[in-house]
């Protein structure tokens, strides 16, 4: 259970690398990917309890101004609040929490300023399905000036009964989306694995031929019950 802390921060390296290269997709290919995780694992009978969809542009820092003006006019509602470095922007309902976020960082003395999205849910269910069909390439389309970098996760339960080991559990997962693992690490309570699917048309980068990370956690506590996050490209949520 120690080498959890370094596994997770393995995975968080990677991301950051692909945040950092861009993985071009469109508005399209973010609907798609959620639905076809959640398709897949409703097939499993697997309990979602959690999604999320993730999109990034990197920002000209002269169109700051222009574009922070934009949204506040296009989503007067939202919540929204501002310090030196960042600009956040925050809607909620019972069911969906949306959030907008424009950031500048210093890097090597080298400012990069970055616009994000992200929208989360705690379920899967047709109010779900038409926001998704309805709501997100407007908020796509509205908040990016050019091809945003998506990335798609759900959360889920699996039904305990069998008290299958958790090899079992990614075996026939990476069966049930047509994938092949590339690498992956294992604990006796928690494995993460990485792997490519067809299901899915695009990799992490041109050096890394993946598009979909799973990761599993036993919990050997009072109620165990085996949990997943499942990804694509990868996984952008803690796990």
């Amino acid at each position: 259970m120690k080498k959890i802390p370094y596994i997770l921060s393995i995975f968080g390296i990677i991301g950051f690398i692909v945040l950092q290269a861009g993985n071009k997709t469109t508005v399209a290919d973010a609907d798609h990917e959620i639905k076809t995780l959640a398709s897949v694992l409703q097939d499993e009978n697997i309990l979602i309890t959690g999604w999320s969809v993730y999109a990034r542009e990197t920002l000209d820092e002269k169109n700051v101004d222009t574009l922070v003006k934009d949204l506040m006019t296009q989503f007067p509602n939202w919540t929204w609040e501002s310090s030196d470095s960042e600009v956040i922007a925050v809607s909620e309902s019972q069911e969906l929490q949306e959030k907008i976020k424009i950031v500048s960082t210093d890097t090597k003395g080298s400012v990069h300023t970055y616009v994000m999205y992200e929208v989360r849910g705690q379920y899967w269910n047709k109010n779900t399905e038409t926001f998704l069909n309805k709501n997100l390439p407007g908020r796509i389309f509205d908040i990016f000036r050019g091809n945003a970098t998506t990335f798609s996760c759900i959360e889920g339960d699996i039904s305990d009964k069998i008290k299958s080991a958790l090899p079992v559990y990614k075996t026939k997962l990476l069966k049930a989306f047509q994938a092949e693992e590339v690498e992956g690490l294992e604990e006796d309570l928690f494995i993460s694995t990485s792997a490519v699917s067809p299901l899915f048309d695009n990799s992490l980068s041109n050096d890394h031929e993946m598009n979909m990370q799973l990761g599993l956690r036993k919990t050997d506590r009072l109620g165990a019950k085996t949990t997943l996050v499942v990804g694509t490209p990868i996984i952008t949520i803690e796990y």
